[in-house]
């Protein structure tokens, strides 16, 4: 998200300025004709805010050099003339620092601030402090941004927002909601809590899931090489002298000439199902149907329920305040759960049901679908009691557990499979390697078969004359001395 600054012109001929955030600059017009329809005006000029790097100097000190962000260049210009400043340069930077920042980055800063808010030190100081130690230059350019933000009254919440594509649509929201909860340092607290539970799952999935499919994938290729390529090169060396192939040797060819035949069909089958897989993740329809989908597989399909549900009640602990706000936490603690058709759920049924039929917050979640019968339990509980949040951190650190334990023990189950399913390939392999090995070539002159053999005589050779020479051999060699 960047900032914009429009320069209008109204019926009457008064010139206007006001300022704008959006993605780029259609959308940053798009804001403007929607304000414009309240008060026609006509847009002379869109500016944007970027980054100018500067060289000044003052009197005889060593010049210094350093970057601002500004609509345009005389913006920096006259404010640095303004401070005493003799200006050697000013020009735009051509590369703005661009992409999100790692999740440890994001995680150690949350950490960090909530220890330096616990100490009571201002939350100005504390974003100067981490933008000098932070490597990261995206994170660091934005704390800078945001620092200066603060600095011009702007309010916290609308800062954080307009940089939730660098923290994260959840990170974002908390961190600006944080400064209006009277308790910046527990709100921090929690929001590292979330990331860093984020980031072990995502893991834990990466080691259940994703890597056993890449091993398995590259498994699949290396064999389709070797049958398609290898295998056939010294399997035809045996037909090339009329031998007869054992049986699975015989298959094995078939399958590569099968696959030689077809190598144009089977890779544009592949790509198919890339492409499809591609759009099912992009489209929001497929996205629902496969974030629906990942809740009913076998074995990880609880956990990953069980995760949501966990997310869920953390950040609704973190925000509920026993109000009629609350409403905007359950939306909020839904969106943090990152998945589709929970979100959905959420939104389309549980929210609905307490706004226009006044339902209770236990009947509304049960109504959703996406609960288990232990979740429904512990809020009906909470909500008897009138200890809601408190049931909600109940149940997000016993989901935690649980998790934590049962995934670790998907994880070695998942490694298990995959090393069989590589011991059987490979011994699959080695046997129809091996089976080459008894292949008994007939030889010429009536001599049946000879035995087993992996290296043979070629059939233009004379048994019998080998034999011959041999004895020759031998009655020449001399009688040893007596």
């Amino acid at each position: 998200m960047a900032d914009y600054r429009f320069t209008g012109v109204v019926p009457s001929g008064k010139t206007i300025q006001g300022n704008v955030t959006a993605a780029n600059a259609a959308e940053a017009r798009s804001k403007i004709a929607e304000m414009a329809r309240g008060k026609p005006f006509r847009v002379q000029k869109l500016e944007k805010r970027v980054t100018f790097l500067y060289k000044v100097q003052k009197g005889n000190e060593k010049p210094i050099t350093g970057e601002q962000k500004a609509f345009s260049k005389a913006e920096v210009v006259s404010g640095l003339q303004a401070m005493g400043f003799r200006v050697i340069y000013v020009r735009k930077k051509l590369r703005e620092a661009k992409g999100k920042p790692p999740t440890t980055d994001l995680i150690t800063f949350v950490r960090l601030s909530a220890e330096l808010l616990r100490e009571k030190l201002p939350f100005n100081e504390v974003l100067n402090l981490l933008a000098n130690d932070i490597d990261n230059r995206v994170l660091k350019e934005t704390l800078r941004d945001i620092n200066t933000d603060l600095r011009q009254g702007k309010e916290t919440e609308k800062v954080f927002a307009k940089y939730e594509h660098v923290f994260g649509r959840f990170t974002a929201k908390m961190l600006g909601l944080a400064s209006k909860s009277g308790a910046m340092a527990e709100m921090y607290d929690s929001t590292a809590k979330f990331l860093e539970r984020n980031m072990e799952f995502k893991k834990s999935m990466k080691s259940a899931m994703l890597m056993p499919m890449i091993t398995l994938v590259l498994l699949i290729l290396a064999v389709i090489f070797y049958v398609a390529y290898i295998f056939p090169e010294t399997a035809r060396m045996f037909l090339k002298y009329g031998i007869e192939l054992p049986p699975m040797t015989a298959t094995t060819l078939q399958i590569s000439d099968w696959l030689v035949a077809n190598i144009v069909w089977i890779i544009l089958f592949f790509v198919a199902v890339g492409a499809g897989v591609v759009t099912l993740f992009t489209n929001p329809k497929g996205r629902l149907w496969v974030d629906k989908t990942m809740l009913q597989i076998p074995v990880m399909g609880p956990l990953i329920h069980k995760t949501l549900i966990e997310v869920f009640s953390r950040v609704f602990y973190s925000l509920y305040s026993g109000s009629g706000e609350n409403i905007d936490v359950i939306r909020t603690a839904a969106e943090a759960t990152g998945n589709r058709y929970f979100e959905s759920q959420i939104k389309t049924i549980t929210i609905p049901m307490m706004l226009q039929h006044g339902k209770g917050l236990h009947e509304s979640l049960e109504a959703s679908g996406v609960f288990t019968r232990t979740a429904l339990s512990r809020y009906h509980a909470g909500a008897e009691t009138g200890m809601v949040k408190e049931t909600a951190l109940q149940l997000a650190n016993f989901y935690e557990r649980e998790t934590t334990y049962r995934l670790k023990s998907v994880v070695d189950f998942m490694q298990l499979w995959v090393a069989l399913i590589i011991m059987v390939v490979m011994t699959a392999i080695t046997i129809v390697s091996s089976e080459v090995s008894i292949i008994k070539p007939k030889m010429p002159g009536g001599m049946g078969n000879v035995g087993p053999m992996i290296l043979f005589l070629p059939t233009s050779i004379n048994a019998r004359a080998l034999i011959g020479k041999l004895r020759r051999w031998i009655s020449r060699r001399p009688e040893p001395a007596s």
